[in-house]
């Protein structure tokens, strides 16, 4: 079943990207196709994340291309908080509840949602980041503050990032200052 779907344009680069959000009985999904300039080369990655009713990440999965490399990311998140990307442990994980696709604003939308933060609500987030390029998956760390039903003060101290966020009703990002902006959604 579909719940939602959006078209966002990247602001920084050429680019866009579009994402289903699907609800089955037991676990959400969100997939997508990111197209879009990456570090001076064209990009197309599909993606796939899932998550367990709670919003927790279980898995996801990254193919596509970066100029003339293929890329292939496998993600998973065990029970007991062990990541694996593409059959390797990764270490230091081990706080990490979500799974950031770097490339993406799909994914703020599984850490809204768990999170269900209230109004004035504030919380720090690390999440279990790709970075595409590099190949690597490690710790981002990043807060959250709810600041209106609609908004939300995002910080990414690593890259120097911080906006306000304007969010849907299903917490869809609808504008992530000089990044990326909601073109439509069904």
């Amino acid at each position: 079943m579909i719940a939602a779907s959006i078209l966002w344009k990247r602001l920084d680069v050429p680019g866009h990207d579009a994402c289903r959000l699907l609800e089955h009985a037991h676990a959400w999904e969100l997939t997508g196709t990111a197209v879009f300039v990456l570090e001076g080369a064209p990009a197309r990655l599909d993606y796939n994340l899932k998550c367990d009713r709670t919003w927790r990440t279980q898995r996801g999965s990254v193919h596509g291309s970066l100029g003339t490399q293929t890329l292939d990311f496998k993600i998973v998140r065990s029970g007991d908080g062990v990541w694996v990307c593409n059959g390797a442990v990764v270490r230091g994980l081990e706080a990490c509840v979500d799974l950031d696709l770097g490339f993406t604003p799909a994914t703020n939308l599984s850490q809204l949602r768990r999170l269900a933060l209230a109004e004035g609500g504030a919380v720090d987030a690390p999440v279990a980041w790709l970075d595409v390029a590099s190949g690597t998956l490690d710790v981002l760390l990043q807060r959250y503050e709810r600041r209106s039903t609609f908004t939300y003060w995002y910080e990414a101290p690593r890259f120097e990032y911080a906006a306000l966020l304007e969010v849907d009703a299903l917490g869809f990002v609808r504008r992530y200052p000089a990044l990326w902006t909601a073109e439509t959604k069904r």
